[in-house]
């Protein structure tokens, strides 16, 4: 491999920007042109972008630079030429366990980086950011959703309440990992991407379906990608490299998200697997209704991936590092088969794998069990805004099973407001029996967990769940550890004719939407159809 850190071009125009590909170095900071519309600073001392010149306008925010999370502090920060084809910078923090790397190629607008870390970073995420002129691109991710100018913070810092009712937070503007891998910000004249190809996400943490911030409006626009936070977390931090993963700039278009980056196995980056190293996983996935997304996800405590399952049962996982993997299938979000598989460089691993979901028989089913409460009331909003937002519909209500849908019924219930929800059912004298009560949630807070009654009935106290340290649907995020209670409804509780389940929250917390709460999945009465 041929080092060189010549500068590759020798005119230059105004301000040390670069004729031609090409990297010049001054006292404080690095210029890379690409040649192709991009011109970015880098600096010396930490490592920070401060400049983003894309097609003669500046890009880069004001008043604060762009960088892993706030800065990396006192950095090394080395800069050199590769082969005549790549210029690429390191950034070695003096104080955190983060080394971050910045690449450029010809003809090419893009700045491609990785994020190598050796253990958990303050405060507790990991993150890309870019602060950018929001003047110059003010459509966020989702459009206004995390656009919080002229609105005024009523829970906690991060989430806003505006002058019409609406409610904004820049964790509204994410999506899951599985279907996450562009998002951008924009403007009349430009747009920047950040693109996370292939196994971008391999050594973050919280499976396919976690999802985290990707953009906030304010002063500045912020573009982010988070390789980890505490934001509803459901398993611990992986080290080592995240990435790759890439920025690019384009006068709108958006780019694909098979972007190739290969050719960081040419680069000496610290932690990169390259192809020829890896194996990967392929079978067939059987037993999930086809009204339901199967998804195949693979992990262990250094990897994870994941992928969907086509329409006629087969699957093929990306190129994964070699190791033993835990296998889960999904029926949308909900596990319905565990097993495990070795994963072997150079070789492709047949498995197949198979939904182990009992069929029971059921009075009556409200929701689905598919992890999801997306067709519950309030579902189709929840992602996009606070439960207090006035687009919402009421909280709590009556449902009636045979005349309701799923849309009557509330997708979260909470213990200091909304009230509770009742769903009337009727039997005949055939179902006068002991029966089961299945309830499934997928997220609770401050140890939320569901209350039921029916007649002079009342079940069981299952106990809070497991602690997840974080605010959930209040901030847009449905998926926790998932929990699965049920109840033996004596024949006693059961009449013939009508009958109403009574559904509350255990717990105390805080007050309102911040109170011990939980998410539906689903509600199932177990037992004999009506003869």
């Amino acid at each position: 491999m041929f080092l060189t850190s010549t500068i590759l071009a020798l005119t230059f125009l105004s301000d040390g920007a670069l004729a031609a590909f090409g990297l010049t170095t001054t006292s404080s900071r690095y210029k890379v042109d690409t040649n192709g519309g991009l011109v970015f600073d880098v600096n010396r001392a930490n490592g920070d972008v401060t400049s983003l010149v894309f097609n003669g306008v500046e890009y880069q925010g004001k008043s604060k630079a762009s960088g892993i999370n706030s800065g990396l502090g006192t950095s090394q920060v080395s800069a050199e030429t590769i082969s005549d084809k790549y210029i690429k910078i390191t950034a070695k923090s003096s104080s955190l366990p983060v080394t971050h790397y910045y690449v450029a190629k010809p003809d090419d607008p893009t700045i491609y980086m990785a994020t190598y870390i050796t253990g958990e970073v303050d405060p507790g995420e990991l993150r890309w950011l870019a602060r950018l002129r929001q003047e110059n691109l003010p459509t966020g991710v989702h459009g206004d959703v995390g656009n919080t100018i002229g609105c005024t913070a009523f829970e906690g810092k991060d989430t806003f309440r505006c002058s019409n009712g609406q409610t904004r937070c820049k964790m509204y503007t994410s999506d899951r990992f599985i279907d996450d891998q562009v998002h951008g910000v924009s403007g009349s004249n430009a747009a920047v991407w950040m693109v996370m190809p292939g196994t971008a996400c391999e050594t973050s943490s919280g499976g396919p379906f976690m999802r985290d911030i990707n953009s906030q409006t304010g002063s500045d626009q912020e573009l982010y990608w988070y390789m980890n936070s505490g934001h509803v977390r459901t398993e611990p931090w992986r080290f080592g490299l995240m990435g790759p993963y890439a920025m690019r700039f384009s006068k709108g278009d958006k780019p694909s998200a098979d972007l190739d980056t290969s050719f960081f196995g040419d680069l000496n980056i610290q932690g990169y697997v390259p192809s020829g190293q890896r194996g990967s996983v392929s079978g067939s996935a059987s037993g999930v209704p086809g009204e339901f997304e199967a998804v195949v996800h693979l992990y262990n405590d250094k990897a994870q991936y994941w992928t969907k399952v086509s329409n006629g049962g087969a699957f093929k996982s990306p190129l994964m590092k070699p190791g033993t993997y835990t296998m889960k299938l999904y029926k949308g979000e909900y596990e319905v088969a565990k097993d495990t598989v070795i994963v072997t460089a150079g070789s492709e691993t047949a498995k197949n794998i198979s939904s182990a979901e009992s069929n029971p028989f059921v009075v009556w089913r409200i929701g689905e069990f598919d992890g999801k409460p997306l067709e519950l009331k309030n579902g189709d909003t929840i992602e996009r805004m606070h439960p207090s937002d006035v687009r919402m519909g009421s909280w709590g209500g009556t449902f009636t099973v045979g005349q309701s849908s799923a849309r009557d019924f509330p997708m979260a219930l909470f213990s200091k407001t909304g009230g509770n929800a009742k769903a009337n059912f009727s039997l005949n004298a055939s179902q006068v029996r002991d029966l089961t009560l299945r309830v499934g949630t997928t997220l609770s807070f401050k140890g939320g967990r569901p209350s039921v009654a029916i007649g002079s009935w009342t079940g069981k106290d299952p106990g809070a769940p497991k602690l997840i340290d974080s605010r959930g649907v209040t901030r847009g995020a449905y998926r926790g550890y998932r929990e699965i209670y049920t109840w033996t409804v004596p024949a006693s509780a059961l009449k013939n004719g009508q009958n109403t389940l009574t559904l509350g929250v255990y717990g105390s917390g805080d007050q309102d939407f911040l109170s011990a709460n939980y998410i539906v999945d689903a509600i199932e009465l177990q037992g004999p159809s009506a003869t």
